[in-house]
Formats: C-alpha cells, sequence, structure tokens
C-alpha cells in the first residue's frame, strides 16, 4: 500500500509537465496572416506649376508597412523610392506622359502593385524681358523659363544661340545694312514657347519700317523731333514718311537718337543724309551730326570727338549733305558709337526753324 502515492505523484508531475509545453497565450498557428493584406491603394499628385517638373508622390492604402514607388522614369537608384505608410517622394519629370507604380507590402510580406498614368504639361513662360547692352550684349528674363536662344536675324537659316538664365551673351557686331528683327525666345523645358521681338535700331534711318521705333529724343526748350508725312516727295526723296525736326529756343538745343546697332567705323567713313528746308533764309546755315557714346575698346571714341557741321546750300528741294568722318584722325577705323545727335544752327539762340532729314545711312 505504501507504492501507491508514489506512482500517483509521478503522474499528477507528468500531467503537468505536459501541460506547460507552450508558453501561456502563445499558439504556433500563423495561419491568419495569410489573410492580412493592403487594401484600399491609392495615390496623391502633386504637380509643381514652375516647369520644375518635380512630382511630389504620397501613397495612401490600408494594412501597409512599406510602399516602393516606381516613378516610370530614370535609372538606378533614382528609378524607385521605398518610403514608409505617411511618408512622400519627390521626383523630377521631363515634360511627357509616364505609368507610375506603387508597390504596397504588407505585415506579412505580400505585394500588391498598383499603376497611374502621369501626364506633365509645361507652361509657356511669362513676362519675358530683354535687355540690350552696350554693344548688343544680350540678356533675357522669364517666369517659368528654363532658357533662351537668341536669334540676331542678320544670317539667313539662323539656329539661335543658347542663352542660360543669368547669362549675358558677348557682343554681336553686326553687318552693314538692315534693319534687323531680333528674336528671343523662352524656353519652358517642353513644348511651349514664348518670344519677343525687337526691331532694331541702328543705320540705315528711313523713316519707313513700321515696326520700328525712330527715336529721337530732344534737348534745349522748344527743341522737337517727330516722324511725318513727307512735305515734298519729289526729285531726290520721294519716300512716304521723314523726321521733322524744329529747332529749339537756345543754341544748343537738339535732338540725340540712342542705336541698338552701333554706328560702325569698319564699314565705311561717310554718313550721308538728305535734308530738305522750306524756308530760304537757312540757307547757309550748319546742320550738325555729332557722335556719341563710344563703344570701350574700339579706340578713341569720347563724346565731343566726332562733330562734323555741313551747310545747307538749297531751299525747296531735297538735298544730300555728306559728313565724311576720314578728316578726323582721331577716330579709328575700329570705332563704334552708340549714339547720334543732331542740331541746327548752333550759332545763335531762337526757335521755330524747321526741317526735314531722311535717308541717314553708311558708305565709303
Amino acid at each position: 500500500m505504501k507504492k501507491i502515492p508514489f506512482i500517483y505523484g509521478i503522474t499528477l508531475l507528468l500531467l503537468f509537465s505536459v501541460g506547460c509545453s507552450k508558453k501561456d497565450g502563445i499558439s504556433s498557428d500563423l495561419s491568419f496572416l495569410n489573410s492580412t493584406g493592403s487594401n484600399a491603394i491609392a495615390k496623391i499628385f502633386e504637380i509643381s506649376n514652375d516647369n520644375s517638373g518635380n512630382v511630389k508622390i504620397t501613397p495612401t492604402g490600408e494594412g501597409v508597412s512599406s510602399f516602393t514607388i516606381n516613378f516610370g522614369h530614370g535609372t538606378g537608384a533614382s528609378a524607385s523610392a521605398t518610403i514608409a505608410p505617411g511618408a512622400s517622394a519627390t521626383h523630377s519629370y521631363p515634360e511627357g506622359t509616364y505609368t507610375v507604380s506603387i508597390v504596397a507590402k504588407d505585415i506579412a510580406g505580400k505585394t500588391t502593385t498598383t499603376t497611374y498614368p502621369l501626364t506633365l504639361t509645361y507652361r509657356a513662360p511669362e513676362n519675358l524681358a530683354v535687355k540690350i547692352q552696350s554693344d548688343m550684349k544680350i540678356s533675357a528674363t522669364a517666369l517659368y523659363a528654363q532658357s533662351f536662344l537668341v536669334y540676331y536675324g542678320d544670317v539667313p537659316n539662323e539656329v539661335g544661340t543658347a542663352l542660360a538664365i543669368g547669362q549675358t551673351l558677348p557682343a554681336h557686331i553686326y553687318p552693314a545694312g538692315g534693319p534687323y528683327d531680333l528674336k528671343v525666345v523662352a524656353k519652358s523645358g517642353g513644348a511651349a514657347t514664348s518670344q519677343k521681338i525687337t526691331t532694331l535700331f541702328g543705320l540705315p534711318l528711313t523713316f519707313e519700317v513700321p515696326t520700328m521705333n525712330y527715336f529721337f529724343g530732344t534737348f534745349g526748350g522748344g527743341q522737337g523731333f517727330a516722324t511725318v508725312d513727307n512735305p515734298n516727295a519729289s526729285g531726290l526723296n520721294t519716300s512716304a514718311k521723314v523726321g521733322k525736326f524744329t529747332r529749339g529756343f537756345e543754341s544748343w538745343s537738339g535732338t540725340y537718337s540712342p542705336l541698338n546697332i552701333p554706328i560702325n567705323f569698319a564699314q565705311g567713313n561717310k554718313i550721308k543724309v538728305l535734308v530738305y528746308n522750306p524756308d530760304p533764309a537757312m540757307i547757309g546755315k550748319k546742320l550738325n551730326m555729332e557722335l556719341e557714346s563710344g563703344v570701350s575698346g574700339t579706340g578713341a571714341t569720347a563724346n565731343g570727338v566726332g562733330v562734323l557741321k555741313v551747310p545747307i546750300t538749297q531751299s525747296g528741294v531735297w538735298e544730300e549733305l555728306v559728313f565724311d568722318y576720314s578728316t578726323i584722325s582721331a577716330i579709328p577705323a575700329t570705332a563704334r558709337f552708340g549714339q547720334l545727335v543732331l542740331r541746327f544752327n548752333d550759332s545763335a539762340d531762337g526757335a521755330g526753324a524747321i526741317i526735314y532729314i531722311d535717308n541717314i545711312r553708311f558708305t565709303n
């Protein structure tokens, strides 16, 4: 009878050991993970409107442990990004159409792939402004522009000169003749562009081109200058439009005209101008032609160097006056001037005298 308690104790110990072979509350059955997954997968595209091509992509979904975004553009590491839920990735796209795929991974390692179309269309640049500095040095600015192309307009089939943001192109020397249309094209980085065309102001001056700004500023009280109809379309000058010069009060009165294309003495040494004097009392009075705003680096081009005076010899008809700058030794053959100044009868005060001018041109 004494052996019975011992056998009973061994039995209880074995039962206890078997019952405690697994930790309480933990099961080896993980089959429930097979029923989990990512769902409600979506995306948010935030497309920049500044032509940078930047697109911010924010995936969303339920039961996701990570997202891998394949941008549909780029190579290597730049072609995709893996992010945590709630995060975003930004990629820069050229203009075009792309397919973006988002791979959602759940906690069990299962993946779900969803694709989305993405189209980027760049906007045309706005507020294009062209700056023309001395000797035709060009720069430009525009909102949403990635770069520019400059067409000087002086050669056929011109391909354009690339101009970067913040860059100033070097001097451009135009051949004799013209006028020339300077065209600057602002590029968006895509198909859209905008452009600005400026008809350049230089010799010859004929007052006949509607798009050209024939600007002649004035100095001195009562001084005037305007583009008008030809008062006597006959003889040497049958053109429709001419310049009207009205003499100011002071002897130093006159007009000035800044020229986009500088007067270039490498292209000639004489300037000719047609003059019409309606008043016989003005016969013998002199027209001054003065050159100012010398271009740096081209020799003696200081103001006051290029001054010549030629008398009017007729009245009631058009005549040609010749200003021969080869007689001024201080002006080298390489000289260029950016401003033309005209004065008339500067030996006396008085106002009201009128003369007409036309066809100011270079010749040898």
